[in-house]
C-alpha cells in the first residue's frame, strides 16, 4: 500500500483528471490547490450559495500561471444533471464536497438541504456512474452515528440521526451502497469529524465553532458557549481530510463500496477548545479580555463524538499528522493574516 508523499510524488509525475465538487467551499477549495500543485487537472464545479470567489482567488494567486491553466471552473449546480453529467466525462477521480452543512440550517430548512444533499448527491452518483469514473469520493459525516453514544464511533455501527442533515448523510451511504449491489458501481464515503482549518467561514449564522472564536478573539467580540462547556468533539484539520480524499481515490478498491472515518481520533470539550484557542492568539500578541458567555443547548448536537481511525489507517494507508493544538496555531496564523 502507498503512502500519502509516495502517491503525491506519482500522481505529478503521471497527471489524473480530478472533478471536485463544492470547489469554491471550505473543504472543497483546499483540495484543489493541493491537487493543483501535485500537477493534476482540475474541473472544479460550485453555485456559491456558501463557497466564496475569494477562495478561488487565493488559489490562483498562491500557485504559478502554469499550474493554473490545469484548472477548469464550471458555475453550476449538482441539483443539475446535465452539470453533473458535464464535469464527470472523461474524469478519472470525483472528489464530492458540495453539500449545505449546518445542523441547525438543515432543522431551519429541511427541504433546501434535501434537494442539495440528497439529490444533488444522487445526480453526481448517477453522473460518475454513467461516465465510468475510476473512484467517486464522498463527503459524509460523523453526524450519521446519530444516538449512538458509545466512543469511539466505529463505522460498522451507527444510531438513528438526530437531525434533516444527518439523514441526508445517512441517505448518501445508503444510495452508494444500492448503487453497488444493483449497478456495480462503488464509492467510497468519509466521515467527517468536525473539519477545521484556513478559508473556514468564520461569518454567518451558521459559522463553525472554530473559525468563529478565532476571529471573536482576533476582534474582542463576545464569545458564546453552548450548554455547560462540556460536549466534546473529535477536531480534524483540513490537511488530514485532503490526505484521505486523495489517498482513497488511488488506493481504495474500486470493488466495494466502503466507508471511513476521518478524524485524528482524539476528543476535545469546548471549554478545552476555548483554553487552547485563547492561548494560541495571546500568543500572537493578542489581548482577550472577556470572558465567555454560556447560553442553551444547541438542538440537534450529539453530547459527545470521537473518531476511531484504525479502519482507515489499516486499509487506506491513512497517517492523521495534526493534533489539535498544531492545527490550531496553523489556522489562527491564517486568520490573522486573512479577516
Amino acid at each position: 500500500m502507498k503512502d500519502y508523499e509516495e502517491i503525491c510524488n506519482e500522481l505529478k509525475d503521471n497527471p489524473k483528471v480530478w472533478a471536485v465538487t463544492g470547489a469554491a467551499g471550505f473543504i472543497g477549495s483546499n483540495i484543489v490547490e493541493k491537487l493543483l500543485t501535485i500537477n493534476q487537472k482540475v474541473i472544479g464545479l460550485d453555485n456559491f450559495s456558501t463557497g466564496k470567489r475569494k477562495n478561488l482567488e487565493q488559489i490562483t494567486s498562491s500557485i504559478s500561471d502554469e499550474l493554473c491553466s490545469n484548472f477548469t471552473f464550471v458555475e453550476g449546480d449538482i441539483r443539475n444533471i446535465k452539470d453533473c453529467l458535464s464535469i464527470t466525462q472523461k474524469t478519472d477521480y470525483v472528489l464530492h464536497q458540495a453539500a449545505l452543512g449546518s445542523i441547525p440550517r438543515s432543522i431551519n430548512d429541511p427541504h433546501t438541504s434535501n434537494e442539495v444533499n440528497v439529490s444533488g448527491f444522487l445526480n453526481m452518483l448517477d453522473a460518475s456512474k454513467s461516465n465510468k469514473v475510476k473512484n467517486f469520493i464522498y463527503a459524509s459525516s460523523s453526524s450519521v452515528y446519530g444516538d449512538l453514544e458509545t466512543l469511539p464511533k466505529y463505522e460498522e455501527k451507527i444510531g438513528k440521526p438526530l437531525s434533516p442533515y444527518a439523514n441526508t448523510k445517512l441517505v448518501n451511504e445508503q444510495y452508494a451502497s444500492v448503487y453497488q449491489n444493483t449497478y456495480g458501481f462503488c464509492s467510497t464515503g468519509l466521515r467527517y469529524f468536525n473539519v477545521y482549518g484556513q478559508r473556514q467561514d468564520p461569518s454567518g449564522a451558521y459559522a463553525a465553532v472554530i473559525p468563529l472564536w478565532i476571529s471573536s478573539m482576533l476582534n474582542d467580540r463576545e464569545i458564546f458557549i453552548n450548554g455547560d462547556g462540556e460536549t466534546s468533539r473529535d477536531f480534524c484539520f483540513i490537511e488530514d481530510v485532503i490526505q484521505m480524499n486523495i489517498m482513497c481515490a488511488v488506493n481504495a478498491n474500486s470493488d466495494r463500496s466502503r466507508v471511513f472515518n476521518v478524524s485524528v481520533g482524539g476528543r476535545t470539550t469546548l471549554n478545552e477548545l476555548y483554553k487552547i484557542i485563547k492561548k494560541l492568539v495571546m500568543l500572537q500578541g493578542v489581548k482577550v479580555l472577556k470572558q465567555p458567555i454560556y447560553r442553551g443547548f444547541r438542538e440537534g448536537d450529539v453530547r459527545h463524538s470521537q473518531a476511531s481511525v484504525a479502519k482507515a489507517v489499516k486499509e487506506i494507508g491513512y497517517k492523521p499528522n495534526f493534533k489539535i493544538e498544531e492545527g490550531l496555531a496553523r489556522s489562527i496564523e491564517w486568520y490573522k493574516e486573512n479577516i
